[in-house]
């Protein structure tokens, strides 16, 4: 049975086909993702990362250049980008607790990239990832 953890495999996937062919038809990955996927909540999740990456590509990128020292994004490897624009979107758009989007994004990493890939996608994400709100001191409530 599928899992978050395939449609992030896939998302990076078609992030990467997308990289490499900007022109790529877009229905045709839909279907892509379909057939891979076959679960609704995980179609729905895959195409949400990589139509949210396409669409925010350009702010991602600014925030992953802030951080990343002596790199540009054209000089990083095409899965090692994506992997940290799909992660950091997560992260900041759906909501996906930081510590499991690394996890995964570096799995991800390790299984598609070069050696390095999964120390550097983890130094990038690490730098990017949201704030945890600070937890209230014993007997007070944080108000939510």
């Amino acid at each position: 049975m599928p899992r978050r953890s395939d449609a992030r495999r896939c998302v990076l996937q078609m992030l990467y086909l997308l990289d490499r062919n900007p022109d790529a038809d877009l229905h045709r990955i839909r279907s892509t993702v379909e057939e891979d996927l076959k679960k609704e909540e995980l179609i729905e999740f895959a195409w949400q990362v990589i139509t949210g990456v396409r669409e925010h590509q350009d702010e991602l990128d600014q925030q992953i250049t802030n951080v990343a020292q002596n790199w540009r994004i054209e000089r990083m490897a095409p899965t090692d980008r994506n992997a940290i624009r799909a992660g950091l979107f997560e992260m900041q758009q759906v909501g996906t607790p930081a510590a499991v989007v690394l996890n995964e994004t570096v799995e991800l990493a390790r299984a598609f990239g070069t050696e390095h890939s999964s120390s550097f996608v983890n130094g990038i994400l690490d730098k990017l990832k949201p704030e945890q709100p600070s937890e209230a001191p014993a007997g007070e409530e944080t108000q939510a």
